[in-house]
Formats: C-alpha cells, sequence, structure tokens
C-alpha cells in the first residue's frame, strides 16, 4: 500500500501568505492534525525572497525591487535570494521521524528531491542530481560568492547539461522538515542581478556571465514551452512515483484560510521580520 499524502495547490498568492501557508502546515504536521503535505504554489506579485540569514542593507538593491513592482519577502529557510516568477514553487512538510526520511539533512535533500528529479524526466529532461565533489567546491558552498541562490548548485539539488534547473531550501522545526524550492520554467536575468548590490559593475558582469553557465530554465532546455498547467502536472506526477506516495488533492478550510492571513499580517508583512539587521 501506497501512504496518502495532502496535496495542495493554492495558485498564485501574496509573498506574506506563501510563507505564512508554509509555516501553519508545518506547524499542524507537527501536532498531527494534517498528514504530510506537498503544496505547489505561485507569487503575485512576482516576488525577491531571501534567505533566512540574509543581510538586506547589504545585499539587495531595494530601489530595484520597488521599481520592478516586485514583492519582497524573507523566509523561514536558508539559502540565497531568489526571483520568483515564471516559476512552479514546491513545498514538502513531513515529519523528520518519518519512516522514509534520513536523519540528516543533504541525505533528506535526496529523498525529497526524488520527486522533482522525475518530475524532469517526465517532461524530457535529463536531470540528475549535483554532488560537489572536490574541496573546492565544497568549500564554495560554505562561502558563496554570490547572493543569488542560481548562482551555483548545492548538495543534490538538480542539474541539466551541468546547471542548476531548480534550487531548494529546508529548515527543520518541532520536528518536522519543511523543504520549499523554485522549478524555474524561465528566467529575466537581467532583472534577477538588478536585484543586489555588487562592490562593481565589473564584479556584475562577470558574475552575471558565469551565471549563464552555472543556472538554466527549463523553457530554454525544451523545442516546445512548458506551461504552468503541464508543469504541475508533471511534478505532481514526479512526487507520487519519487516519492512512492498517492497524493489527495485538499482544500483550505475557512478556519485553516484565517489562521494562515492570522501568520502572515502577524510576520511576514511586517518590517521587523522582513529587514531586521
Amino acid at each position: 500500500m501506497k501512504e496518502t499524502w495532502r496535496f495542495i495547490d493554492s495558485g498564485a498568492c501574496s509573498p506574506a501568505y506563501n510563507m505564512a501557508l508554509d509555516e501553519a502546515l508545518l506547524d499542524w504536521h507537527s501536532k498531527g492534525l494534517i498528514p504530510p503535505t506537498i503544496r505547489f504554489y505561485s507569487w503575485n506579485p512576482a516576488t525577491l525572497s531571501i534567505g533566512y540569514f540574509q543581510k538586506v542593507e547589504k545585499e539587495v538593491n531595494l530601489d530595484k525591487v520597488r521599481e520592478y513592482g516586485l514583492g519582497f519577502v524573507r523566509r523561514p529557510t536558508g539559502g540565497r535570494g531568489v526571483l520568483h516568477d515564471q516559476e512552479l514553487t514546491y513545498s514538502v512538510i513531513v515529519s523528520e521521524a518519518h519512516p522514509e526520511m534520513p536523519a540528516t539533512v543533504t541525505e533528506a535533500y535526496r529523498v525529497i528531491s526524488e520527486g522533482i528529479l522525475e518530475g524532469f524526466k517526465d517532461v524530457g529532461l535529463d536531470a540528475h542530481f549535483s554532488i560537489p565533489r572536490t574541496d573546492e567546491e565544497k568549500s564554495a558552498l560554505k562561502n558563496p560568492r554570490s547572493a543569488v541562490c542560481f548562482d551555483a548548485p548545492s548538495w543534490y539539488e538538480l542539474v541539466v547539461e551541468g546547471r542548476k534547473v531548480a534550487g531548494s531550501a529546508q529548515t527543520r522545526q518541532k520536528g518536522v522538515i519543511l523543504q520549499h524550492g523554485s522549478i524555474i520554467l524561465d528566467i529575466d536575468e537581467d532583472k534577477l542581478f538588478d536585484l543586489f548590490k555588487y562592490s562593481s559593475d565589473r564584479l556584475r558582469e562577470r558574475m552575471q556571465k558565469n551565471f549563464k553557465n552555472k543556472a538554466v530554465a527549463i523553457n530554454a532546455l525544451r523545442d516546445q514551452p512548458l506551461s504552468m498547467a503541464e508543469a504541475k502536472e508533471a511534478f505532481r506526477k514526479g512526487f507520487e512515483k519519487g516519492l512512492n506516495i498517492e497524493l489527495e488533492p485538499y482544500t483550505l478550510t475557512a478556519q485553516e484560510e484565517e489562521l494562515v492571513w492570522k501568520i502572515a499580517h502577524d510576520r511576514y508583512e511586517q518590517d521587523e521580520w522582513n529587514f531586521r539587521k
């Protein structure tokens, strides 16, 4: 018998709501109120999210964020800056004690990312896991040169033709793993690089040039562009196959929605959270 997990497609939501729903799902799962859950979502407006530990003042060009009309939010997970625009975002909420979940963060990434790997196969891309092999590659992960998430693949992130195609971040709280990440359909590199600060124009130019060799969007690799609906179907099936589960669609109750909006307002809409030092 395959285990049944919950599946939520929450569509395009505000940045604060997106982070609040992930937090709420983690909390509800920790209390045994809901089964393990996979969620798909997108962003309205397009949003720059930054990692929990990033320093806004030092790294982010807020004038450009405003100029482009983007949302802005700090994630509860680590990692670097992500422009959520033409992408499918996913989150996975599952107990650390789940029998299929390894104890270490990197190995749990591998297990969860099997679902994403199968999704890429479904859309005809030959993806595989990145595994930093040399001391230099491992050191680069500890000391990232760039504030941009897709600048380099981490352990067990997905790579096609040597370039990163999906970025993920993970946190563990209350005995629960929350992993969420971006599956990029199309990317505007100029816009992405406009959103960060650099010590010189030459450095930005060099980083952006290098970026083309390190990251790529799905539709740059396909003859036929992949629609959002097709991506959702492929990656939903991918998670079912990769994690050997069945997904049961679920819609939040009015009471659950109310709780999510409260978290959104109390935390993710607040400058104290998003711009904290």
